[in-house]
């Protein structure tokens, strides 16, 4: 996907009322207040060099599709607030409540740049094997 191909799915889903009941979507999983895109496809697993290889390419693609789809959020709305998904994991191994989407997003990756624009978050991360984005009206734990 391109970044105007993101950037696209990111105001989709500004613009998307939130279902009643958690679910898949048309782009990845949506629930009461949320909705999370994937942004790329997933990396299949490899057993061999050249897999590792394509996987290695994979991820590195991703990263550069994060940064190019952060520079232009960041024209939009400016500079992003970094939110550490790796403490709200912890709180959850806890058995602390942590609301969707938080929960699923602090384990799949550790880092979440996120605006927050009108009554809604707006965060993109980058986990093991996608590029995701997230809007919410569910305040940061």
């Amino acid at each position: 996907m391109t970044t105007a191909q993101h950037l696209e799915t990111i105001d989709l889903l500004r613009s998307r009322d939130f279902p009643e009941e958690p679910g898949p979507s048309d782009v990845g999983r949506e629930g009461p207040g949320f909705h999370i895109a994937e942004l790329n496809g997933r990396v299949g697993d490899g057993h061999n060099a050249g897999a590792d290889e394509d996987a290695e390419a994979a991820a590195d693609q991703r990263a550069v599709e994060q940064g190019a789809l952060l520079d232009d959020l960041t024209r939009r709305w400016g500079e992003p607030g970094v939110f550490n998904l790796v403490t709200t994991l912890l709180r959850v191994e806890r058995d602390e409540e942590v609301p969707d989407p938080w929960r699923r997003l602090s384990e799949q990756m550790e880092w979440l740049y996120l605006w927050q624009i009108e009554d809604r978050w707006i965060g993109v991360g980058l986990s093991d094997f996608q590029l995701q984005t997230v809007v919410t009206e569910i305040d940061p734990p």
